[in-house]
């Protein structure tokens, strides 16, 4: 796997500015159609996560790319200092209610990992604080892990939104082929053969609930 210190953040000597341009232009064409069909079908969300020291070209990136879509098919949201609100509740909560809903195509404009280190790099909570919030992210993924085995929906692995099914497949570094519905469960499809399982069920009726009864 690369690491992130052997990657340039330069762009290739090779290459062709207007090229490039033009490849972007085509290629937003081709994302407002798809656009419209996720919106049409109603059956997956997408989040793009966006992660970047400041003057990266997150903004840019927004704006050029995402900002030739829809605008009422696309939410961006930009995970800021705290509010008196957000510190009340839980660090995932502002988190979970920016989630795009299915149809959606959700933009966090730095990644809501952020939350787990620059909270004690700007003092706006001390160090045990800080490691309290570790421990609480590090406490969700074990609980996602712990409440099942994800080989079938009556074992699901227990989450409350799609975004924490996507956590946990970062941390095992598994590529998903598709997403489906599955009474209660959603349903993660792997590669054929790629790994030693078909894929992963995640039971999502603690979310919705309400909604499936």
């Amino acid at each position: 796997m690369p690491v992130l210190n052997d990657i340039s953040t330069r762009a290739p000597k090779e290459l062709d500015k207007q090229q490039t341009k033009e490849e972007t232009e085509h290629l937003v064409k081709e994302l407002n159609e798809l656009q419209n069909l996720l919106y049409a079908e109603s059956k997956h969300s997408i989040l793009v996560i966006l992660q970047g020291m400041d003057a990266s070209g997150k903004d840019g990136a927004i704006k050029k790319v995402l900002g030739q879509l829809n605008p009422q098919g696309v939410m961006v949201t930009s995970f800021k200092t705290p509010t008196e609100v957000e510190l009340k509740h839980d660090f995932l909560w502002r988190v979970h209610l920016n989630v795009p809903p299915k149809g959606m195509i959700g933009v966090f404009n730095r990644s809501h990992y952020e939350d787990v280190l620059i909270t004690r790099v700007h003092k706006w909570c001390d160090d045990a604080t800080a490691e309290k919030i570790a421990g609480n992210f590090h406490g969700l993924l074990n609980a996602i892990l712990t409440s099942g085995d994800g080989l079938k929906c009556e074992t699901g692995f227990h989450v409350i939104t799609v975004t924490d099914e996507y956590v946990l497949l970062n941390r095992f570094q598994m590529e998903t082929k598709a997403q489906s519905h599955n009474g209660k469960c959603d349903y993660q499809e792997f590669e054929k053969g790629k790994y030693k399982i078909p894929g992963f069920y995640f039971d999502i009726s603690r979310f919705y609930g309400k909604i499936l009864d």
